[in-house]
């Protein structure tokens, strides 16, 4: 009797397990269930979350030199992935350019309901998503920064206000495919 009760706890416990990070698991599987156009490469792009849209891509440069002209509005942007959550897969950089002094902005996925791989730096990515200016706690810039991140301009403090894209979908490219 005390065997099946133990047997029963592990199954909810690994039940709720998978209910409270399910998250992740959604993302992949969404991700891996994304449809490829029939004239791309099978390797030239990956896309992740919802489909882009045919919208106009805004230049990121533009953006991030004016964030408060774009705050609220939701965008399509092309940059290269300059640092990437190395644990998950849940927040990006995304630069205007190669150069390290480049600005860059933090994107997000739209409910955590997808995730991008952990070696995506050094990726192109051509991002959908809502432009937001956010306080990002010194608590919460600490926890970004023992996954990767660089967060810039912070406050005596350690709190730091930063430009993020919160992202409904993205498709990455690798230089030679």
């Amino acid at each position: 009797m005390l065997c099946r009760l133990v047997v029963v706890v592990l199954v909810a416990a690994g039940a709720l397990g998978c209910e409270a990070g399910g998250s992740r698991e959604k993302g992949v599987e969404a991700a891996r269930q994304q449809p490829k156009a029939a004239d791309e490469p099978a390797q030239a792009k990956k896309s992740y979350g919802a489909p882009i849209s045919s919208a106009t891509d805004e230049n990121l440069a533009d953006v991030l030199g004016d964030p408060e002209r774009f705050s609220g509005k939701t965008l399509v942007v092309s940059g290269h992935v300059r640092r990437a959550c190395t644990r998950m897969g849940c927040w990006m950089e995304l630069a205007a350019g190669t150069d390290p002094k480049t600005p860059a902005c933090r994107v997000t996925f739209h409910g955590h309901g997808f995730f991008v791989p952990t070696d995506s730096a050094g990726a192109e990515a051509r991002v959908e998503g809502r432009l937001q200016i956010v306080e990002v706690s010194a608590a919460h810039a600490a926890h970004l920064e023992e996954e990767g991140a660089r967060v810039a301009d912070k406050s005596d403090d350690g709190s730091a206000r930063e430009v993020h894209l919160v992202a409904s979908g993205v498709e990455l490219f690798r230089r030679g495919g």
